[in-house]
């Protein structure tokens, strides 16, 4: 009894500081900037053409380990799920039956981001993500449709336990973009920046800044700095009202410079939730000059108002505690599982994805896959562009496991066309961060007999020693 009752206390008071109540307005705004953002994102793809780009025209997909049973739509499915979930992102925004629409979004977008790994980005997986804690979250409670339409009237406070995890769920994001960066590629080198910086050397008064020979290791540094420590930051009251501007216009920069999408908006709209839990009602204050409504508290006989654990629904607050600890866990492990793998992650990508690895790796590469039959020695060589387009390739000739992929469906398309074994072997070479390009993959090794999976892949050759070049700006 002496050794669990410590322990007893120790949940007790963890449940009671996590049950007690702040402003809902927060995550009611988070709801409302991150439905919105995700509208436009879904609207981009429709008004851009990308849905036949990426979804519709190519006649090969790159599957998830474990997500193969995954099938396509057809041209018009995947048309309307565009259109879906473009509605169901409003919807969301505005907590029109809150529940309902951000469960559809969450499984519509996840669908999307699980369909093709040749599709991956960060910001697609980070939005998986938020959209799937926004959906188990009471973020309809105030500020939304449903409130005012089904009269609901529990109080407009939410838990501190949402406010933390939310926070936890960026502060990875930063900070694990921080540690990816703290290699000599990035900090030594300046590399790859000093690669994409020297095609931006016309810039309009940034272009000068970026000619000079330091300008590419300053700012290195100031992307190592600013991912490592600007959620911890923001963390500081004292410290918000200085960081959130430098985190604006570092964003800013980063969307000016490179192709990166919505991640720029996603990250800048998603920081405030390290601000204070009231802080959309304050803000509304001041414009409306104090007449907005203030927090409707919770009554005085509710237990979290007295500091105390509610009895009846501890058991309850622990499963909920469990499952946020397992999810937590699960995401310090995802980027943290390159440990498992030797050798360079971002030359073998075992352990990449999913890992908040921003920017950090300039790769260019060539493939061409030879196909053997042993019992008549006759040799084929395939080019990819008989099974991809452009962007697939470019995608899949610097990733071990897509080229692993095709070579499987070669080896399915030649038995078929031979009614025998064939052996599959590649010449693929890749180029690291401006190094001289050299082989990825062991060319002697028969792809067609490699299992695909989450083992350390032996077929990748070795990663260049090497320091990269030294990039001189024009």
């Amino acid at each position: 009894m002496t050794t669990i009752d410590p322990v007893s206390r120790l949940v007790t008071r963890l449940v009671t500081r996590l049950e007690r109540p702040v402003d809902a307005t927060w995550l009611a705004a988070f709801r409302v900037l991150f439905g919105l953002t995700l509208s436009v994102s879904m609207a981009r793809f429709i008004w851009n053409g990308w849905i036949d780009t990426f979804y519709v025209r190519p006649t090969f997909r790159f599957a998830y380990f474990g997500f193969e049973w995954l099938s396509p739509l057809s041209a018009e499915g995947f048309h309307t799920l565009f259109w879906t979930l473009t509605v169901l992102a409003l919807a969301m925004a505005l907590g029109f039956l809150f529940r309902v629409t951000a469960l559809l979004f969450c499984l519509g977008f996840s669908y999307l981001q699980f369909f093709d790994v040749g599709a991956y980005l960060n910001h697609y997986y980070l939005a998986t993500l938020l959209s799937f804690l926004l959906w188990l979250s009471p973020a309809h409670r105030t500020w939304s449709l449903d409130r005012y339409l089904f009269r609901m009237r529990s109080p407009e406070t939410v838990r501190t336990f949402w406010l933390y995890l939310f926070r936890f769920q960026l502060a990875v994001v930063y900070t694990f973009a921080g540690l990816a960066k703290a290699t000599p590629d990035w900090l030594w080198h300046a590399q790859p920046l000093g690669i994409w910086l020297s095609s931006h050397t016309d810039m309009f008064l940034l272009g000068a800044f970026f000619r000079q020979p330091f300008a590419a290791h300053v700012m290195s540094w100031a992307g190592f700095l600013f991912d490592l420590n600007i959620a911890w930051i923001l963390m500081l009251p004292r410290w918000r009202p200085w960081a959130y501007p430098v985190l604006i216009f570092f964003h800013g920069m980063t969307s000016v410079l490179f192709p990166i999408g919505m991640f720029p908006v996603i990250m800048t709209l998603g920081a405030l939730v390290f601000f204070s839990p009231a802080w959309p009602r304050k803000v509304l204050n001041v414009l409306s000059r104090g007449r907005i409504v203030s927090v409707q508290p919770l009554p005085a006989s509710d237990p979290a108002v007295r500091g105390e654990a509610p009895p009846r629904r501890v058991n309850l607050e622990r499963l909920g505690l469990g499952l946020a600890a397992a999810y937590c866990l699960f995401q310090l492990a995802m980027p943290l599982r390159f440990l498992a793998y030797q050798g360079n992650v971002l030359w073998h990508e075992q352990g990449m994805r999913f890992s908040w690895r921003v920017m950090v790796r300039e790769k260019n590469g060539s493939v061409t896959f030879v196909v053997r039959e042993p019992r008549t020695g006759k040799i084929w060589h395939v080019s990819p562009h008989r099974y991809l387009n452009p962007v697939q390739e470019r995608e899949m000739s610097t990733q071990p496991d897509l080229i692993l992929q095709l070579a499987h469906q070669i080896r399915d398309d030649y038995r078929k066309l031979t009614s025998s074994r064939v052996e599959v072997h590649v010449h693929a070479l890749a180029s690291l961060n401006g190094r001289r390009i050299q082989a990825l993959i062991d060319p002697k090794v028969d792809l067609a007999t490699i299992p695909s999976g989450v083992a350390p892949a032996r077929f990748i050759l070795p990663a260049p020693i090497d320091p990269p070049p030294r990039i001189r700006p024009i």
